[in-house]
């Protein structure tokens, strides 16, 4: 179903081409069309004007706060040097092919000539940089601000549990936010730092937060889907590249679009230049390389496939469970310094993403009770047509979900709420009316029940334990077939691999 989808899509947008965004280029800031490349601080203060977020009740006090947060902008990756290194090396063949062809250079721009990759030489990649520790150390300041009753006490790793993936990046991230939200508070140094313990699971076994990374089955849909996804790119990168080359004389190809197009998202966010790479392309052909990749991310990391986020529903039994122990603490009158106030998670857009879908998040209209049914989604309207699920929203650096349970003794409906931010602003919850604010009751029943019903061993790796229990099945009938059929053991020996 999703396959046919993608053909039909793909169709319809070979038909139609590019479409033009009406605002005025003076007023476009393409910082905001990043995708996840996107920096925290330019975008996440961002959100609907349309939605107006519930008012706590002064009866009611935060009692206990999940965290689920991606690490901060990061250096590019191995994978992008690399493909910047060969893009240098198109551009001079590019150069090289006008001269020959004594084409002016009036319009080629002049960047262009002898540019190298500013990461050119580097031998490691996609490590945290300055401007994502900052990112993370100021979160750590303001969700301490915002919530004082839950971090007036002394640190300890049973009451504020942090958690990162074994990726240097994610855990780098803890560590920051770490400094933010302990700044003070310690003796360490001018700015009275104190040491904490950042907690990492394997890999290879980390289901709670990289969980895409132990599920084979989502691994294989991913893998079938990539392809996919790749044509489903084409039509925007072909009407782009053929502008391209009418505006500045070089015979771009598809691939040369793809990667200056990524190019100027690493220049844009981590080197803050704008007059290159993204200077190339008006803010029309932006809208549409964004919407691109909105697209790739909903179909491999999104609603597009329910495993997308239904593996991730280890991390979302923690949630539930961290609340349900908070609320036991809080009926049961444990002391002070005895129960956890606060866990606290780094990972990556991998994490976020599906936790935000698990949550119902980004969604339009009626397409919540979809998921529910395990409909597939339509994909995110192409610009400009406006939409809910922005990678630039949805997942940039540094993007989180924070969850604070709250404790309303006075009301007479439910004793206990759960109040659901988005990069620090509430958000509305469809299986909630809409609301931010949720009686826990309801978001346990309507928003997670219908996801836990669901084992991730079941979702993840069923599949291939059949088929490999089939394969050994196939092998051991093969060796007692050789075994006993004396007459054919020579043969046998030479085909047959155990």
């Amino acid at each position: 179903m999703t396959r046919f989808m993608l053909i039909l899509v793909y169709i319809c947008l070979a038909a139609a081409g590019t479409t033009t965004i009406s605002a005025a280029d003076e007023n476009f800031d393409v910082r905001h069309h990043l995708s996840t490349v996107s920096r925290y601080g330019v975008v996440k203060d961002i959100t609907s004007n349309s939605f107006v977020p519930s008012k706590i009740p002064e009866h009611c006090t935060p009692i206990h706060l999940n965290l689920v947060a991606r690490h901060g902008t990061r250096a590019p990756t191995k994978k992008k040097m690399r493909e910047f290194d060969a893009l240098a090396s198109r551009l001079e063949v590019l150069l090289h092919d006008a001269k020959e062809l004594k084409q002016s250079s009036n319009k080629i721009p002049s960047w262009f000539w002898g540019w190298k990759s500013p990461w050119k030489g580097k031998l490691i990649g996609g490590e945290l940089i300055c401007e994502g520790e900052d990112d993370l150390y100021h979160l750590g300041i303001r969700i301490r601000d915002m919530f004082p009753e839950l971090f007036d006490e002394d640190y300890r790793p049973d009451i504020y549990p942090i958690k990162a993936t074994q990726v240097p990046r994610a855990s780098a991230s803890a560590v920051a936010f770490g400094m933010g939200l302990f700044s003070g508070k310690g003796n360490l140094g001018p700015g009275r730092h104190r040491a904490f313990a950042v907690i990492s699971e394997s890999r290879a076994s980390d289901t709670v937060l990289r969980f895409h990374d132990c599920c084979q089955n989502y691994k294989s849909f991913r893998r079938s889907q990539e392809p996919a996804v790749d044509k489903l790119k084409e039509p925007v990168l072909d009407e782009i590249s053929t502008a391209l080359v009418q505006r500045y004389g070089l015979n771009f190809t598809r691939k040369d679009t793809s990667s200056l197009w990524l190019l100027c998202k690493q220049e844009a966010s981590l080197l803050e230049i704008y007059d290159q790479a993204c200077g190339l392309f008006s803010p029309s052909e932006v809208a549409l390389l964004e919407w691109t990749d909105d697209v790739e991310i909903f179909i491999l990391k999104g609603y597009g496939n329910s495993l997308n986020y239904r593996m991730g529903v280890p991390l979302l039994q923690d949630v539930i469970e961290s609340m349900e122990q908070a609320i036991k603490a809080k009926e049961e009158g444990y002391v002070p310094g005895s129960y956890e106030k606060a866990r606290l998670r780094f990972a990556h857009a991998e994490t976020l993403l599906p936790f935000s879908c698990l949550l119902g998040l980004f969604l339009e209209g009626s397409e919540f009770d979809r998921i529910q049914r395990e409909e597939p989604l339509q994909l995110p309207p192409k610009p400009p047509q406006k939409r809910n699920w922005k990678g630039s929203i949805v997942a940039p650096f540094a993007g989180n979900n924070v969850l604070v349970l709250y404790s309303c003794p006075d009301n007479n409906s439910s004793k206990y709420f759960v109040h659901v931010q988005h990069n620090e602003h509430p958000v509305p919850m469809p299986g909630c009316k809409n609301s931010d604010l949720c009686p826990f009751d309801v978001f346990k029943q309507q928003i997670a029940a219908p996801h836990l019903k669901h084992d991730y061993d079941a979702l993840c790796n069923v599949n291939v334990e059949q088929s490999e229990n089939r394969h050994a099945s196939s092998r051991i009938s093969k060796l007692l077939s050789w075994l006993f059929n004396c007459k054919n053991v020579d043969a046998q020996a030479h085909h047959f691999e155990l």
